[in-house]
């Protein structure tokens, strides 16, 4: 199987399951942030269900000498928490308090047709190119 069929097929799934537990409802998550008021347990349900495969896999790549579809595994070797690292942070946090979308949920919610997620993805989007024709020069 093609790199690119298992990144499609991953990312499908990824996206249903966001779908269907409606994790791409920006009012649920910003009910899962509202602790002192209406607050909806739901998404630490979803991240928790999310944390046993992903828990399962890192502990069968230990078993393995590559992944079934690359040459090697690509595992992050920087382990530095540095400005820039808190910095997107800060503002992954920000943004995703504020509308209650970050890019996989909102990348999804386009097969919804909610406004929303559009008006989102055309942000993030135009945020990226932006980065790479200032920010990204200097580095």
């Amino acid at each position: 199987m093609s790199r690119l069929v298992v990144a499609i097929i991953c990312g499908l799934l990824f996206g249903a399951g966001l779908v269907i537990s409606d994790m791409v409802n920006p009012a649920r998550v910003l009910a899962f942030l509202d602790v002192a008021g209406a607050w909806d347990p739901s998404l630490a349900l979803v991240m928790v269900g999310a944390l046993l495969p992903s828990s399962i896999a890192y502990l069968l790549r230990r078993r393995m000498d590559a992944p079934v579809v690359e040459a090697s595994f690509a595992i992050p070797e920087n382990r530095q928490v540095d400005r820039p690292l808190i910095g997107g942070a800060i503002l992954f946090g920000i943004g995703w308090g504020l509308v209650g979308l970050c890019p996989g949920p909102a990348l999804a919610a386009l097969v919804t047709g909610m406004w929303p997620a559009l008006v989102f993805v055309a942000a993030m989007l135009a945020g990226m190119i932006l980065f790479r024709l200032t920010l990204d020069r200097s580095a």
